[in-house]
């Protein structure tokens, strides 16, 4: 307990501890593709690139990612993989880049925004000790189940296997492996990692931190780059964290079990958007549009700040759903 730079202990603060910051919805901002009446199966995330334009994943072959402008409409479909669960838009030096994490093929992609994928890290680059186990029968197989990843700013991958044992993986620029850290062995105040659902490289601090969104044990919480560090952000009072973003000195928080959370860098929470505490609506992705209500979620899955500040948040939802608050 010591070692920890506590930020929350016990309890999440309320908005009147802090001061709050006013969103308020955008309705029916996100069009379709032509001929389509929702985006399409979504269990995924969304992202901004520097020039406003909106990707966000979709479960379709050969079209996993969809794009929009800063107008909501349409404007074309990536031929990327169908299951893209976490992704980040990144901009270097080097260029500006798609990077995923594909869950059904258990490997990482960076992509040009034109779809060209230019590298690639496959499942037999990770440790073995890590990345495989035994079946049934005794044969080895592909344990990995990778949900996430981000880009530190010297271009050090993270991926994460969220919904295998929740190790984090770090590789080089160049995607050679260099360390493993989380999972079940290291423990933060008291548990081990637990369907890490996302990480993302937090540069509001200096040096960056890493950001775990520890959505198996309902908490959310930062560690130095190395994985060292652990300073707990909430874990308590939280809707099961899966997806966040940072603009400015915010983070926004996409909650699976209903909420859309904001929190200054302190980690107090200073805006609750979309709570949605209708009984099997959250956490499910079969509510249909019929049962959406307007500025309420279901089952937050992705979340991105656009270049203004404002909020664009998708859903883990059959038909596909995406939301939009606009800051005050």
């Amino acid at each position: 307990m010591p070692t920890l730079r506590l930020l929350a202990l016990l309890s999440v603060c309320s908005l009147a501890q802090a001061a709050e910051v006013k969103y308020e919805l955008l309705p029916n901002f996100l069009g379709t593709p032509p001929g389509k009446a929702q985006i399409g199966n979504g269990h995924g995330e969304i992202a901004v690139d520097s020039a406003g334009l909106i990707y966000v994943s979709v479960q379709e072959k050969d079209a996993g990612i969809q794009v929009y402008g800063k107008d909501g409409k349409y404007v074309k479909t990536l031929a990327l993989p169908m299951s893209l669960h976490g992704f980040v838009v990144r901009k270097s030096a080097e260029g500006e880049f798609l990077y995923g994490a594909v869950l059904g093929e258990q490997r990482f992609i960076k992509a040009k925004l034109d779809g060209t994928v230019v590298m690639e890290i496959k499942s037999d680059a990770f440790p073995a000790d890590k990345g495989k186990a035994k079946d049934k029968a005794g044969k080895s197989v592909n344990a990995l189940k990778l949900t996430s990843c981000d880009v530190a700013p010297n271009g050090d991958i993270y991926i994460v296997d969220g919904y295998g044992k929740s190790w984090v993986f770090l590789f080089d620029k160049d995607g050679k492996f260099k360390s493993v850290f989380g999972g079940p062995t290291q423990i933060v105040d008291g548990k081990g990692f637990a369907n890490t659902h996302k990480v993302f490289v937090d540069t509001r601090f200096s040096p960056a931190r890493l950001l775990c969104l520890d959505r198996g044990n309902n908490r959310m919480f930062h560690v130095d780059l190395d994985g060292s560090n652990p300073t707990m952000i909430a874990n308590t009072g939280l809707r099961n964290p899966s997806s966040a973003s940072f603009h400015g000195e915010l983070m926004c928080v996409a909650e699976i079990a209903g909420r859309v959370s904001v929190w200054n860098k302190e980690g107090k929470m200073v805006a609750s958007l979309g709570v949605n505490d209708t009984k099997g609506q959250t956490n499910t992705p079969r509510v249909t549009p019929a049962d959406w209500r307007e500025g309420v979620v279901t089952s937050p899955h992705g979340i991105t700040f656009d270049n203004d500040g404002n909020i664009l948040e998708t859903e883990w939802n059959t038909f596909g759903r995406v939301l939009r608050w606009n800051r005050k």
